[in-house]
């Protein structure tokens, strides 16, 4: 669909559907450090200063900040930074809680509780690292409106600090691959994908005919998405849009994102089967392929049979010689398949080696996680935000380096890992005929580095 551009469609798209923008923002994980308040700072007003500058008409156009800071001195910052909007004569409405309760699930829906929400139709999200272009609601308002059986409208992201170390060339690989693939063959064959949390722009009737927002686990937009599809609600992906944003660049903060992003799931999972097989409102089909593919095959298979096969299987083939791996199962396919995801990422093909050996450590992060999920383990509702760091590489020249403690690098179960790809790569090397010892050597490497915080921004705690 063409965006929306005549005096005529403008007049009758303002007047007739206002509009409320929700921007979330998120602050709590910051420490009290001056070091890291300079760096978000710069976060929040980029992200502010882009939703308040969106084209649309202010009168009817609602800017909503949700502040879960626990830090006094960020609040006043977030808070006089809306002021400054408010006095250029954007509708801007800052609200702040005194408790975290359900987390962003719970503050997204105590926004939509408030009283001037009632006259809204749609409502934007955007996490706090976001910084929509201008033309954003122009090219995704006119789907909703043309459809009225649509809930959701989901763009893109596009990484502005892609480039700043190995780790976030890598993520970059993952997620192109889930949007290119994931995303796009989901809206384009009309079957189920989930909504990512952000940047994207919801039917307030959809959120409200799905139950709203819930907090029984860390997955709250993926709970709201099948929710809302069991409902009989259709989505679409804009993959020519894409909002820009960061991403984590400490190893640290991105462990914590992978360990959500995979016992969410997994949690959701176990929670929903039953529901998801009685509801009558859709196919049969639909619902095997929201249960049997996007949950089971891509949420909890994958991280186990990655884990499995590529860090115990290969290693346990040297060491048991009644373990036999012939080169079409243990090279060919793995790489073809591999081959094929990279594809989404052409600038990064030459890293795919580096990227093999990196999903092949955070598997295992991943598995321990789907697991956590589906016993409902201690972790289960564990909620750490993703900490973006607003910039760094600009920041570190004006910052001093600052000193750390050679406990705050070190990840025991990655050097455990290590040492025993490591063992069996050497023998491999002394006894064994396949060759193995070559990929070992460099997974070891690999759980090494990570092993010792070699990967990523490093910021002291």
């Amino acid at each position: 669909m063409v965006p929306l551009k005549s005096e005529v469609q403008y007049r009758y798209l303002t007047a007739c559907f206002p509009l409320m923008y929700q921007f979330f923002l998120q602050l709590s994980s910051i420490r009290g450090t001056t070091y890291c308040r300079v760096l978000i700072t710069k976060v929040y007003k980029l992200s502010i200063g882009a939703a308040c500058s969106l084209s649309w008409p202010c009168n009817r156009f609602i800017v909503q900040v949700l502040d879960d800071s626990t830090n006094e001195t960020l609040r006043e910052l977030v808070e006089l930074e809306c002021k400054k909007w408010i006095e250029k004569g954007v509708n801007v409405k800052y609200e702040n809680r005194h408790n975290r309760n359900g987390y962003k699930a719970g503050a997204l829906r105590e926004g939509l509780q408030k009283q001037y929400v009632t006259d809204c139709e749609f409502v934007v999200i955007f996490d706090a690292d976001f910084q929509p272009d201008k033309d954003f609601l122009w090219r995704t308002i006119p789907y909703l409106l043309e459809n009225p059986d649509l809930g959701l409208v989901q763009a893109r992201w596009k990484f502005v600090n892609a480039d700043e170390c190995l780790m976030t060339r890598l993520q970059e690989m993952s997620l192109d691959y889930h949007f290119s693939v994931e995303q796009e063959v989901g809206s384009s064959t009309y079957s189920f994908f989930g909504f990512n949390g952000t940047a994207g722009v919801w039917r307030i009737q959809a959120i409200h005919d799905a139950g709203g927002w819930k907090d029984r686990t860390t997955v709250e937009d993926m709970d709201l998405a099948v929710r809302a599809s069991l409902k009989g609600w259709k989505f679409v992906f804009v993959g020519d849009l894409a909002v820009k944003n960061e991403l984590p660049s400490t190893f640290k903060a991105y462990r914590f994102q992978q360990h959500r992003w995979s016992c969410g799931p997994a949690n959701l999972f176990k929670k929903m089967t039953r529901e998801i097989l009685q509801c009558e409102r859709v196919s049969i089909w639909k619902r095997f392929h929201v249960i049997y593919a996007f949950f089971f095959v891509r949420k909890i298979v994958a991280h186990w049979v990655t884990f499995f096969f590529y860090c115990i299987v290969i290693p346990a083939s040297v060491l048991v010689p009644e373990i036999k791996l012939t080169k079409p199962v243990a090279i060919y396919i793995p790489a073809i398949i591999t081959l094929l995801n990279a594809v989404c990422t052409p600038r990064s093909l030459h890293l795919v080696v580096f990227w093999i050996l990196f999903e092949n450590v955070m598997s295992l992060h991943r598995t321990k996680a789907a697991i956590i999920g589906l016993l409902e383990a201690n972790r289960v509702n564990e909620w750490v935000v993703t900490e973006k760091l607003g910039n760094t590489m600009k920041q570190k020249k004006a910052a001093k380096k600052p000193r750390f403690r050679l406990g705050e690098r070190i990840h025991v179960q990655e050097l455990m890992m290590g040492t025993f790809m490591l063992y069996c790569a050497i023998h491999d090397l002394l006894f064994g005929k396949d060759h193995f010892f070559i990929y070992l050597l460099l997974q070891a490497g690999a759980f090494f580095v990570m092993g010792f915080g070699y990967i990523g921004t490093f910021v002291p705690s």
